[in-house]
């Protein structure tokens, strides 16, 4: 017995030794100036656009694998990864095929315009015949190069403003290359200390997320349309959710959301997502506090008041989105003795423009006034103002009867605004 177990331990030393020396060779090898440039010359032609890397390494602890250090894609701007590693699936190897196991990316920098012009470089690089010709000699071969398994760490991706987010995430993917599962940690940016988690079964996803210190819940499913393009529908409720999380840095409106929304998107562009998917939105927020706006003193002024802010017992109405261009309808707020009704359109600038009408009870003003006021300005910045007719009907109030006539006569101002031109 004893022996038995020499022999196995000198088997096992033997194993080792051979291991080490084959990965120090393919090291050597690997490392050539060579190979890393003949592998940035494949990585080129399949992006589209140039690629260099820092170095090329054999990995032996903690498993087997290639690692790739300091890529950078020279998009412009350009997309950097500090480290990529592959481990592949061992027993594919002994039978001449190529699937990796585990893909890790660590420390990469992702601007969202730089994702965009390479999304673009590859569909001109490879037309959508010769890409399906590609997946056929694939799957032919029985090889995927898609990873069964993805670890991220520290992606930090940056929206078109310029925000910076860092996010980790590990994910498990499907055959079809779609996530069967997936945990997603937000830990630096607008969005820290978001937590979504997804779940896979069948052509749908469930999503639990906690964000803003109240929770998004709800799924998504996917579709083909009658031109075979990848839709995603998506259906879930925001509750107890701190609205401003939503709109960061911008903290002009505050309070707790309650919504149900409704998201179409076409995938067949992931790059041009959020410029063409759309959702409906009814919501609720509680305790809303408007900052930057007194709209009681706004409707005092007649709109010439700026600063403040306006506290709302109830604020409510439907949001709709058509790419990155949101329209606030049937907005009904109401505090005390002010209520207000109206509509908002703010684009993809974040520029704001709508009309709000504000009525004011007789305790608050002396008399019951109601006049209408133009939104304009920034999220960040939003401003409040008469329309022209109701400016020269103010005007014409105040001088028939000061306070009393300068309500009603911005309100008829407004109905009359013909009579005063555009």
């Amino acid at each position: 017995m004893k022996r038995a177990l020499k022999w196995l331990l000198a088997l096992a030393g033997v194993f080792v030794v051979l291991l080490g020396a084959i990965a120090f060779a393919l090291h050597l090898w690997i490392g050539t100036a060579d190979f890393r440039a003949r592998v940035a010359q494949e990585a080129s032609a399949a992006l589209g656009v140039p690629v260099e890397l820092g170095g090329l390494s054999v990995t032996v602890w903690p498993l087997p694998g290639v690692a790739v250090d300091h890529v950078e894609v020279k998009s412009n701007p350009p997309l950097s990864f500090e480290r990529i590693e592959a481990r592949p699936v061992w027993s594919a190897l002994l039978s001449r095929k190529l699937e990796i196991s585990t893909l890790f990316v660590r420390n990469a920098v992702l601007p969202q315009d730089a994702i965009a012009a390479v999304a673009a470089a590859f569909r001109k690089a490879h037309p959508e015949d010769k890409a399906e010709a590609q997946a056929a000699k694939q799957t032919s071969s029985g090889g995927s190069m898609l990873p069964d398994r993805i670890v991220l760490e520290k992606i930090t991706w940056i929206d078109m403003k310029g925000q910076p987010n860092a996010v980790d995430a590990t994910a498990r993917i499907d055959a079809d290359g779609l996530p069967a599962q997936a945990d997603i940690t937000v830990t630096q940016g607008r969005w820290d200390g978001v937590k979504l988690k997804l779940e896979r079964k069948d052509n749908q996803w469930t999503i639990d997320g906690h964000i803003g210190g109240g929770t998004i819940a709800g799924k998504f499913t996917s579709n083909k349309s009658d031109k075979g393009e990848p839709l995603l529908d998506g259906d879930f409720e925001t509750a107890g959710v701190e609205v401003s999380t939503f709109t960061a840095p911008s903290h002009t409106l505050t309070g707790r959301l309650d919504a149900h929304t409704e998201l179409h998107a076409n995938l067949r562009d992931l790059s041009a997502v959020a410029d063409t998917s759309q959702s409906q939105t009814k919501f609720t927020v509680h305790n809303a506090v408007i900052h930057g706006i007194d709209l009681a003193e706004a409707v005092k002024t007649i709109g010439m008041n700026r600063g403040g802010e306006t506290h709302l017992d109830t604020l409510a109405g439907q949001l709709v989105t058509h790419g990155r261009v949101a329209e606030l309808n049937n907005l009904v707020a109401s505090s005390g003795a002010l209520s207000a009704n109206g509509n908002v359109t703010m684009d993809a600038e974040k520029r704001l423009n709508g009309s709000v009408n504000v009525n004011l009870a007789q305790q608050v003003a002396g008399t019951a006034l109601g006049v209408p006021l133009v939104v304009g300005g920034t999220l960040d910045a939003p401003t409040v103002t008469l329309s022209r007719g109701a400016l020269i009907g103010a005007a014409i109030g105040t001088a028939i009867a000061p306070g009393i006539g300068t309500g009603v006569g911005a309100k008829l101002g407004e109905k009359l605004k013909g009579l005063f031109g555009k």
